[in-house]
């Protein structure tokens, strides 16, 4: 066996032990790249030797994307596939685990009418919108990892030849992943306990808002009563402990969604359903996106904000030193699940609810009365630099630093 391929078994191994955490005799739903067959097969086989009963892959081609936009009438896209939407939340009901293998080239979409792309987005979002509220409350197993595709390395490699730029981007993901440590799996649990750690701490504080600063940015966000920090791996509803997203670097809660006011930047480009925005900032008010303007991508990101309603109120604030692993390689690369682990960053669209007291157990309206948002989107993107400061505010209205410089003021 290869150095390479013992890495990817090794990935594949973290994935499915300490990602999704795979039971006896657990259904398992793999969305994997065409791309990327060698890796999806390793999880398939670590999946059944964790005792998986069924591992269903649903395939996902770039190509194939990108020619049903080109050719196909307006109305495909506002319909979605009814079995697809029943299947999935079927399989959530008897507690299957679910893994998402991302490898889209970010500009994969580039020249599509934005039109197209949101209304496509959208209709997928109201069809699988039952689905998703299992996978923001954890009542399933689920996480988010990647494997390169030549679009994707071309993109953060340009001046490599493909072969050069794929072997590139896969070794960075192993140091991100921490594939390329001795042990794996105990630098997963390591770390696991570090993130823990550092929510505990904020839990400790009941800050009533956060207050960014930095160019281009001038933030408060206040968070609800309640509000639960969370960072690492977390449990579903039958206790499994599991790790929704390798890379993670973040401790993150939900803010409260008329308590938003202000100016935000983004520090590095986000690449949203095959297209990229950059140079853009978003002016809050009463927790509304009210004005906003792009570089790169504004017609994008206007549809973004057209999702649904709550798609122009934030549902996640999280916190990411400059200092973190990924931010130091230096590599953008232009896909969220990393460069948000580079950086701090908030979220547009629907909130976790497992990030308030007895979240998981509230019905729509009472949540929305406590102040936690919802949509059929959720879109991170990232606002940290070496330059942001944030400060902690308390109920009596006292101000402690919690970042400065990009980095933590507290070692705790």
């Amino acid at each position: 066996m290869s150095q390479f391929d013992q890495k990817l078994s090794k990935y594949a191994e973290l994935v499915v032990r300490m990602g999704i955490n795979v039971q006896e005799g657990q259904d398992v739903v793999v969305n994997a790249p065409v791309t990327s067959p060698d890796f999806t097969r390793k999880v398939v086989r670590e999946c059944y030797e964790a005792g998986a009963k069924n591992v269903h892959i649903e395939w996902h081609d770039d190509e194939s994307a990108r020619i049903r936009y080109d050719l196909a009438p307006m109305e495909a896209f506002k319909e979605f596939p009814e079995w697809k939407a029943k299947g999935l939340e079927t399989l959530a009901e008897r507690g299957a685990a679910f893994l998402t293998i991302k490898s889209t080239d970010p500009d994969l979409f580039k020249g599509v009418p934005a039109e197209r792309v949101a209304t496509n987005n959208k209709t997928a979002g109201q069809a699988t919108n039952t689905f998703r509220q299992y996978i923001q409350s954890d009542k399933v197993a689920w996480c988010v990892s990647a494997a390169p595709s030549v679009g994707w390395a071309k993109k953060v490699f340009p001046d490599a030849s493909e072969e050069e730029a794929v072997e590139k981007l896969w070794e960075a993901m192993f140091d991100a992943v921490r594939v390329n440590t001795q042990d794996p799996v105990e630098a997963w649990k390591k770390h696991d306990k570090t993130l823990q750690t550092k929510a505990k701490f904020l839990n400790e504080q009941k800050y009533t808002a956060l207050h960014y600063t930095a160019e281009g940015t001038d933030l408060t966000i206040e968070l609800p009563e309640g509000h639960i920090w969370k960072g690492g791996g977390g449990a579903n509803v039958d206790g499994t402990h599991f790790i929704a997203n390798m890379p993670t670097e973040e401790v993150f809660t939900v803010p409260k969604k008329d308590g938003v006011n202000g100016t935000v930047r983004n520090t590095k480009p986000l690449n949203y359903s095959g297209n990229v925005i950059d140079g853009f900032s978003l002016t809050f008010e009463n927790g509304k996106v009210t004005d906003f303007k792009a570089e790169e991508g504004e017609e994008t990101l206007k549809h973004l904000l057209d999702t649904d309603e709550g798609a122009r109120f934030l549902g996640e604030v999280a916190l990411v030193p400059h200092s973190s692993p990924i931010s130091q390689s230096g590599i953008l690369f232009y896909n969220t699940l990393y460069d948000e682990n580079a950086s701090n960053h908030i979220a547009l669209g629907s909130a976790y609810t497992f990030c308030v007291k007895g979240g998981p157990e509230m019905s729509k309206e009472e949540l929305e009365q406590r102040g936690i948002n919802s949509s059929i989107t959720h879109v991170d993107f990232m606002i940290g630099s070496g330059e942001m400061d944030i400060d902690g505010i308390k109920e009596d209205g006292s101000r402690e630093p919690v970042f400065r410089n990009g980095e933590w003021a507290t070692n705790d």
